[in-house]
């Protein structure tokens, strides 16, 4: 029962994460902006980082069940 929540905010941010990650592959591969008005550069890796750093701590989360 102590683990539910570690497994709810896990599946949370892996899914967010992995969602990211996929929107932000498919933007930059389409050529289209990641966020208007901002260096595309900089922001494809400002939201690649993001998405990695959900994924980790859904990792993370998942070790504590």
């Amino acid at each position: 029962m102590e683990s539910g929540p570690a497994i709810f905010a896990g599946v949370v941010f892996a899914l967010f994460g992995g969602g990211l990650l996929v929107w932000t592959a498919a933007r930059v591969r389409n050529r289209a902006p990641v966020a208007l008005g901002v260096n595309p550069v900089a922001s494809a890796a400002l939201a690649s980082v993001a998405a990695l750093v959900a994924l980790g701590v859904g990792a993370w989360c998942f070790t504590r069940v």
